[in-house]
């Protein structure tokens, strides 16, 4: 049996459309991928770098928090004291006759 030329040519054909068009065609969108990771892998880089940054200026937040809490205690104290002194200086001026 024999095998038509016109096979033989279109084989080589086939081939040849395979290596001049779609080997390139490949290699170009397998670069373009590859460009496209690195490019994803940079971005995902200078996020984790300002993500670590949030972090450290924000841990502060919860000795914020306890400092708020321990300023309310004081003013509480503070108010308290203040309302003894001003018993202390009615006494005072009662006793002294108001001369200071």
């Amino acid at each position: 049996m024999e095998i038509p030329v016109a096979v033989y040519v279109i084989w080589w054909a086939t081939l040849i459309v395979a290596v001049v068009v779609v080997l390139p065609l490949a290699v170009y969108l397998l670069h373009r991928t590859l460009r496209a990771a690195r490019q994803i892998e940079h971005y995902a880089a200078r996020a984790l770098a300002a993500g670590v940054g949030i972090a450290g200026n924000t841990k502060n937040v919860s000795a914020l928090k306890d400092t708020i809490s321990t300023a309310t205690g004081i003013l509480e104290s503070t108010n308290s004291i203040k309302g003894r002194t001003g018993a202390i200086e009615g006494v005072f001026e009662t006793r002294t006759g108001g001369a200071r």
